[in-house]
């Protein structure tokens, strides 16, 4: 039985690297069949895996559709895991909670949307707010949900102005430092970040992953 599970989860892994979100489904559930722990599946190979296609993406080894594929397969397996832990009675321990979505004005959403996957695959809770969010939208959703970290994406140039926008909104009704603030998006690099008085910056979704656990102080 042993056996059969190191090679289920092999096989897992493998689904996930390539983005293959169906077999990476049924795998999941017959590694659950064969007894594999599912808060280890998500936290030691679900998150080593993701960990790994990150590195891939930065060094140039796959692009953004194997990236994004990827993501996508965790996001399967992760819904079971977390399935399967609550039925069990148990629950898993959140890395701490981001409110997430695109600024007010823009309507891009694939880098938004990894992010968020990959964020949810390494423990985190992900309020996903979707596009064209307004600066209040990010105030409500950050007291109502308590979160730790507020994170905005931006791509087009003319959106980039929302994301001070919102920080300043959040300075304005004195609740800023109550949160952390990150940005990224394509038109976005550390040199607006300082100037807007963001907490954080991250070039692609791999780093996003690292700058929050970061800012949380999580290992």
């Amino acid at each position: 039985m042993a056996n059969a599970c190191e090679q289920l989860c092999s096989d897992l892994s493998e689904a996930l690297r390539l983005g293959k979100a169906r077999e990476a489904e049924s795998l999941t559930r017959e590694a659950l069949k064969a007894g594999a722990d599912p808060l280890d599946l998500i936290q030691n190979l679900l998150v080593a895996t993701l960990t790994e296609v990150g590195r891939q993406f930065q060094e140039l080894l796959i692009f953004l559709p194997e990236l994004m594929a990827a993501g996508e397969a965790a996001e399967s397996a992760t819904a079971i895991l977390q399935e399967a832990i609550a039925e069990g009675g148990g629950e898993t321990r959140s890395a701490g909670t981001v409110v997430l979505g695109t600024v007010k004005g823009d309507v891009h959403d694939i880098g938004k949307n990894i992010v968020g996957a990959l964020l949810g695959a390494h423990g985190f809770r992900v309020i996903d707010l979707g596009l064209n969010v307004p600066p209040s939208g990010f105030m409500d959703a950050a007291a109502k949900e308590n979160a730790d970290i507020v994170a905005m994406s931006a791509l087009m140039t003319t959106t980039r102005p929302a994301t001070r926008s919102t920080i300043n909104l959040f300075k304005e009704v004195g609740v800023r430092f109550q949160y952390k603030m990150i940005v990224g998006g394509g038109c976005i690099d550390q040199g607006w970040a300082d100037e807007i008085g963001a907490d954080g910056y991250a070039p692609d979704a791999a780093g996003a992953v690292e700058l929050c656990k970061a800012l949380l102080d999580v290992t």
